[in-house]
């Protein structure tokens, strides 16, 4: 089995990507840390001593044993980075969002296919023990059709997170809570229940003194029928993520606990029976699942898997493409106050760019 040598670029959410790699050792070695200062690196790695150091991406990008470049660059940065990477001849993890239009994406899925190299778009809210009991029991057939569902993005950011100066910005974070903060989420839903049909979207800032938006309420249909709610503010007391799903079968709902609200995958989920279906098949069900690897040690898991060429979960290009293409319809829909359709064609003027 093949280690992997990763240098991770970036060094704000990159030191916990850092943290994270060191649980799959045996499949990863971080070789090289790069960030704009050396104090910047010297903080993550400690007392660590054989991951090299660099100020230089075009240097990382030099190197022949690394393997894969890990973006963790603020969003205006993930496109040009990616393509450098991959006609490096790297392969690529990339931190949320991918790129920032519908346009940048289908430009890295043509290098991807000329180049050979994979981009692994980061998802890490998949992996954890409460969406592995959900989807067994899918599987089991006892959830039967989906009807509703509900989500919760509830989160507190005030003066402290926007004093770095591209946060807040159209040009710098190049969206708000749409893009930034319930992204997570809305890939959740469509990871459970399939593609979005079409939605109708209520965006404002409500919260911060900011350029981007900080609230928001989305009604949202998908292809097979559910209907969806999501509540977004960034002016909760605290952090929540809350997310339930009513079937014909059962209810699902996450705990929504003060300390995970990152983590909604390893919360305490709920699953309830509706009948005719008993709760004793689905506590036998959910019995059986062992505690999977979760969160970013999870994806990277899957990512080892899909390198090694064995069956993977990965987070694919086609994942993030259809998380963008639901970005693009909310604020299609908020700018002209009407439902938006999905798939969002190349003649839409948004396909370029979402920034006003």
């Amino acid at each position: 089995m093949k280690k992997y040598q990763v240098a991770i670029i970036g060094t704000n959410i990159g030191a916990k990507h850092y943290e994270d790699f060191q649980r799959v050792k045996e499949r990863f070695n971080v070789h090289t840390l790069c960030g704009l200062t050396r104090n910047a690196i010297d903080n993550i790695l400690s007392n660590e001593t054989e991951t090299k150091v660099s100020l230089n991406f075009d240097e990382v990008l030099k190197v022949k044993e690394i393997d894969i470049i890990d973006i963790c660059l603020p969003p205006h940065l993930h496109f040009s980075a990616c393509k450098k990477a991959m006609e490096a001849g790297k392969h690529v993890i990339c931190e949320k969002p991918l790129v920032s239009s519908l346009n940048e994406i289908d430009k890295l899925e043509k290098i991807s296919k000329e180049t050979g190299k994979i981009i692994f778009p980061v998802f890490q809210y998949r992996y954890g023990l409460g969406f592995s009991k959900l989807k067994a029991l899918m599987k089991s057939g006892l959830t039967g059709k989906p009807l509703v569902a509900s989500l919760e993005t509830h989160w507190n950011r005030g003066k402290d997170y926007y004093s770095k100066p591209w946060r807040g910005t159209w040009e710098g974070e190049q969206g708000g809570a749409i893009l930034s903060h319930s992204i997570h989420i809305h890939d959740l839903v469509s990871m459970i229940l399939g593609p979005v049909s079409n939605v109708f979207a209520k965006l404002s800032t409500r919260v911060n003194d900011i350029e981007v938006e900080d609230c928001a309420a989305l009604s949202i249909e998908m292809e097979n029928g559910t209907l969806v709610t999501s509540s977004i503010t960034l002016g909760a007391a605290n952090d929540t993520s809350r997310l339930r799903f009513c079937f014909d079968g059962l209810t699902a709902e996450s705990g929504a606990s003060p300390d995970k609200p990152y983590k909604p995958a390893d919360d305490d989920w709920i699953f309830l029976a509706r009948k005719p279906v008993q709760q004793n098949q689905i506590d036998e069900i959910i019995y059986k699942i062992k505690q999977p690897e979760s969160w970013y040690t999870g994806m990277f898991d899957e990512i080892a898997n899909k390198l090694d060429g064995y069956p993977s979960q990965e987070v694919t290009l086609k994942d993030a493409r259809r998380s963008l293409d639901f970005i693009t319809a909310v604020y299609d829909s908020s700018r002209q106050n009407k439902n938006v359709s999905l798939p969002i064609g190349k003649d839409n003027p948004l396909y370029n760019s979402w920034i006003p």
